[in-house]
């Protein structure tokens, strides 16, 4: 993954051999080294060769050789985690399409008809096109195109005619502008034009060295872009609508896009003029200099794509050599490249940094990056279970404050929600839930998801059993947890047996509806455990407690059936040989923490043969063998191989986690590592963050697990840091031969925690941060 590594090896080398480790071979690659010594010393002269070279950002990358052709496959993405941008790095003619994530077409607070047109539910949009005809480029030899996962810089690089240029492009979060830079080393290498165009029919004017537009949609949304070009050498002029640059050293563009979209149902979802505040940013990015901007962006984005790593094994050098959408066929085709499944992990975390940050609007279907009008499934939040899958590695691989914008958003769609919940089930309902779809407007769209609201608060729980904020939890999780509570106390249904049925549910996207259906049986469940531990630790609201506690304990409880299966309905009726995508009855195992091995064993092995059954008719067959290409039809998708991996980690079965990561990069996994299903939905990307945790270290079962489920491939030698558990641990460890060598776990104040390694379970007092 790193090409560029001599330096940084030989200062390792020198470090380990001067202090504590003169028997190294200094002809063996340091990956390797690093996994036959102390664990913690390593990473901290490695971090130390690291850092003289911290804008390198070579490890690890996505690299090609060849421009790419199309959006959805081949283009590459950066994103501040408002603004992005999908480059495609052509050699003569530069394109640039740009997103800002508020530019949303349809109604406010509309509650009805699936509809993605100007008005109705809507949909979100293209923002807009930059193009760069380059003129004069000539015969290109030695191509390549790269992203930085950990810098998030982009860069293309080539020679023509003996002249060599560089371009970097990176999306800054502290200076709010998507920023591009073209050198070369020779003078007056660049001319050309430059235009912008608006995807919305906005004209763009250019004037002095800037280009710009402003509309408003036909939902009265406002927006606007502007670019400003700055160079060295050389002059830029206006031509008609474009800037025309000629002989010029370097090239330095800015970009910023924004809309009038405020997240306040009180004042209509809108907010001040888009262009001063535009404006305002672009000229303070102008003051800086290049130099200081891309410092700034690489301080703040290394904070977050630094913060947990995984060391799963070493990929053989003729793999290393490769360019990323070789080794992704030759992983197809059964190559091992450790390597790659660890960049898959690293690029998942860097899509969730690049879109989902505080003040921002969570990520979407495909996170921030569209080039349609007409995207499918509107690119919307779907609450049955892309929305919440997207953030299920947000707490545990370090990206808490990424996970704050799905909460502010669940806060902000709290009112509109309400009104929807009280039309449909009546105007006396407390509290709210949700339909499948949702727009930025409060907008409710398809489908009644009747358990959403539940499953969010899964969300707004968690964000406290991570993080331990006393004061989040008592102004903001507490109080959504009980008024779901309450909606589900006034809507929960009895049987004559006694029980308590969650009516007219539904089995997401699967099956009529009915009573009791064990998804919404079990997110209940999972709402009114979260709502206890929290109250509890408030210490408030006594009487209700009892309340919710006799509700939960009266839910019908999870069956076995008849080929010992954990059943999907009240009914018997699963069959061995459905191959759904969805595995929603298994909610309780992952993300829930109903069912496990340690206190539900019974369930749990149920749920494993339920498992086995969706992945290719194991039902009843339980000796076919498990492969890759075993897990058929339906059951391909972006999103129900990282699903599937998490269950299978939390069941204990690392081998077949680890063949769900394998089928995801197989056959829902484009040359630019962007996961489809089809099309391209970003839920693979972020669900595959929250799986692979699973398999290295669990917390959900009032202990941290250390690699409860690592495949035999990742259990010879490997190491994690930065891995977070409930209570507001941090966790590093070490692991050789599928046994734990050493571990650190810290927390900011010292307290006691169980410890489960090697099939012990130990009690121990955690380190001070």
């Amino acid at each position: 993954m790193c090409k560029n590594t001599a330096h940084i090896s030989i200062r390792f080398r020198a470090c380990t051999k001067l202090f504590i480790f003169p028997n190294l071979n200094p002809n063996e690659p340091i990956k390797t080294q690093m996994k036959s010594v102390n664990f913690f010393y390593a990473t901290v002269l490695l971090m130390s060769a690291l850092a003289v070279n911290a804008n390198d950002g070579t490890k690890p990358k996505l690299w090609y050789n060849q421009p790419a052709k199309k959006w959805e496959t081949e283009a590459l993405p950066i994103g501040n985690g408002r603004l992005g941008a999908m480059l495609f790095g052509d050699i003569n003619t530069e394109h640039i399409q740009f997103n800002e994530q508020s530019l949303w077409s349809g109604d406010n607070n509309w509650d009805g008809a699936y509809t993605t047109g100007d008005h109705g539910f809507g949909s979100y949009r293209n923002f807009g096109d930059i193009t760069i005809n380059f003129d004069k480029i000539g015969q290109v030899n030695s191509y390549s195109r790269s992203l930085a996962i950990t810098t998030g810089i982009h860069n293309t690089t080539f020679t023509a005619n003996g002249i060599t240029v560089k371009r970097d492009a990176f999306a800054s979060h502290p200076d709010q502008v998507l920023v591009f830079k073209y050198t070369a080393n020779k003078k007056a290498a660049f001319s050309g034009k430059i235009s912008l165009a608006s995807a919305q029919g906005a004209i763009s004017t250019a004037q002095n060295n800037e280009l710009s537009f402003a509309g408003i949609l036909p939902n009265q949304l406002k927006y606007a872009a502007s670019l400003r070009l700055l160079q060295r050498g050389g002059t830029v002029r206006t031509e008609g609508n474009s800037l025309v640059f000629e002989n010029c050293n370097t090239l330095t563009i800015y970009v910023n896009a924004r809309t009038n979209y405020k997240p306040d149902y009180v004042l209509n979802w809108r907010g001040a003029d888009p262009m001063p505040l535009i404006q305002q940013e672009q000229t303070a990015a102008q003051k800086l200099s290049y130099q200081k901007l891309i410092k700034r962006h690489i301080a703040d984005i290394t904070r977050l794509t630094k913060a947990a790593t995984i060391n799963i094994g070493t990929s053989a050098d003729s793999i290393l050599a490769l360019a990323t959408d070789i080794r992704l066929k030759k992983y197809i085709a059964g190559a091992a490249d450790p390597d790659l499944e660890e960049t898959l992990f690293q690029y998942g975390r860097y899509l969730l940094v690049s879109s989902s940050r505080k003040g921002g609007l969570p990520a979407n279907l495909q996170g921030l990056w569209n080039d349609s009008n007409t995207p499918a499934w509107a690119s919307d939040y779907h609450s049955n279970i892309n929305i919440q899958m997207n953030y299920w590695g947000a707490e545990t691989t370090g990206l808490t404050e990424c996970h704050v914008p799905l909460i502010d958003f669940i806060v902000a769609a709290e009112e509109p929600s309400r009104m929807a919940t009280r039309k449909a089930f009546g105007e006396r309902t407390r509290g709210w839930t949700a339909r499948t779809s949702q727009s930025i407007f409060g907008g409710h769209g398809w489908e009644w998801n009747i358990p959403a609201s539940a499953w969010y608060a899964q969300h707004v729980f968690e964000h406290w059993a991570f993080t331990m904020d006393k004061a989040y939890l008592a102004k903001t999780a507490y109080p959504i947890l009980k008024e779901i509570c309450q909606y589900w106390e006034d809507r929960l249904k009895q049987t004559s047996g006694g029980t308590l049925v969650v009516p007219m549910g539904w089995s997401p996207e699967h099956g009529p509806r009915e009573d009791g259906v064990m998804h919404d049986q079990q997110l209940v469940w999972d709402l009114f455990q979260n709502y206890l531990d929290a109250a509890k630790v408030l210490g408030i609201d006594v009487d209700y407690q009892a309340t919710v506690a006799n509700m939960q304990q009266h839910l019908a409880p999870n069956k076995i059936g008849s080929w010992g299966q954990l059943q999907e309905w009240q009914t018997d009726r699963d069959r061995p040989d459905d191959q759904h995508r969805h595995t929603s009855h298994l909610f309780g195992v992952y993300p829930g923490r109903q069912i496990t091995l340690s206190q539900t064993p019974a369930l749990a092995h149920a749920a494993i043969i339920s498992l086995r059954s969706r992945s290719g008719n194991y039902g009843v067959n339980r000796d076919k063998p498990f492969t890759v290409a075993s897990t058929v039809g339906d059951s391909r998708r972006s999103w129900s191989w990282p699903w599937r991996g998490a269950l299978w980690a939390r069941l204990g079965e690392g081998e077949k986690a680890a063949i769900m990561i394998r089928g995801l990069l197989t056959y829902n996994t484009s040359p630019n590592l962007l996961t489809t299903h089809p099309p391209f939905q970003i839920d693979g990307n972020l669900g595959i963050i929250g799986a692979v945790p699973e398999m290295l270290m669990q917390s959900h079962a009032g202990e941290i697990h250390l690699l409860p489920a690592i495949p035999k491939a990742w259990g010879i030698r490997g190491s994690f840091t930065g891995l977070k558990a409930r209570g507001g641990f941090t966790v590093s460890c070490t692991w050789q031969n599928g046994k734990v060598i050493s571990y650190k776990i810290s927390s900011v104040v010292s307290q006691k925690v169980k410890v489960r390694a090697n099939n012990e379970l130990r009690e121990i007092i955690s380190t001070r941060i």
